[in-house]
């Protein structure tokens, strides 16, 4: 029978707490608050500001680039969430309903996860290379010309593709244990009824699994607009023509490019808004078809 440690003395529990809380205080909160409170100076590079109030707001609020720069990062973020939910539930079945091998094709979905996100970006960058990458000639054999070097569209596609391909192994660990779960005489049942492969994924095991997908709805999102600097830093520089300055590659430019930290600030904030509106938005819409048991 298993049993639960319980403290004697708050004292215990508040020692283990504390290196949490420091780590946090340190690294989370205080950067966050001083974020905000840069956000109504005008921060120079020898560390001088003045207080201008809500001016870096109102920059944001009239530049058109910035604007550009919201646009691409709410698409690109919509575009890896569901093509990572997508791909991730789609090689998740396949492993699932596979005899032999499982292990192997297991691990080879999971392995690009384990790479960091700077050398995902360095291998589509020369695979998908306008002269020198593998994918070119097979593409252009169909009559696609590859140049997206210069073509915004080809560039932010190719950052997208990278994004969700780095991202899949790390959705495909908790979608295989999530679809480990379900009961086999669920399975059996849809079987015995001739329920096909694709209805029986998507009629039974997506109700069952839907805490899990809406968990990872929420994490593939903060992936999408937090993690993915290092694809556009290595691969596009936010390029052409801003085609792929998503709102995290754009802060970081400001701050550390052009030395402008208080409208940095100002868009680090914006960026935590525009996130967790979002976030919100799930939260009110996916709760409804989670299925918890009970």
């Amino acid at each position: 029978m298993a049993t639960r440690e319980v403290f004697e003395s708050r004292w215990e529990a508040v020692g283990l707490l504390v290196p949490t809380v420091i780590v946090s205080v340190v690294f989370l909160y205080l950067p966050a608050v001083r974020a905000v409170e840069l956000s109504f100076f005008e921060v120079g590079f020898g560390g001088t500001s003045t207080l201008v109030g809500i001016e870096n707001y109102r920059q944001l609020l009239a530049s058109g680039e910035y604007h550009a720069s919201v646009a691409v990062s709410v698409l690109f973020a919509l575009v890896v969430v569901v093509g990572v939910m997508a791909v991730s539930l789609f090689l998740t079945f396949l492993i699932h309903e596979v005899g032999v091998g499982q292990s192997l094709y297991l691990v080879a979905s999971i392995w690009p996860y384990a790479l960091p996100p700077a050398v995902a970006g360095l291998v589509f960058l020369f695979l998908a290379h306008p002269t020198l990458g593998v994918f070119t000639q097979p593409i252009e054999a169909l009559g696609v010309e590859v140049d997206w070097f210069s073509d915004g569209g080809q560039a932010l596609a190719v950052v997208t593709i990278a994004a969700i391909w780095k991202q899949v192994g790390y959705n495909v660990i908790f979608m295989i244990a999530a679809m480990n779960n379900v009961p086999k005489s669920l399975t059996e049942t849809a079987r015995l009824d001739g329920v096909g492969r694709l209805k029986r994924l998507v009629r039974v095991y997506v109700p069952i699994m839907s805490p899990t997908l809406f968990f990872l709805v929420i994490m593939n999102t903060i992936y999408a607009f937090f993690g993915t600097f290092a694809f556009v830093q290595v691969m596009t520089k936010g390029g052409p023509s801003g085609a792929t300055n998503i709102l995290i590659f754009d802060l970081y430019r400001t701050a550390f490019q052009f030395y402008e930290f208080g409208v940095a600030s100002a868009k680090s904030v914006v960026l935590f808004a525009v996130v967790g509106v979002l976030m919100y938005v799930q939260f009110r819409v996916t709760e409804e078809y989670a299925h918890y048991g009970g």
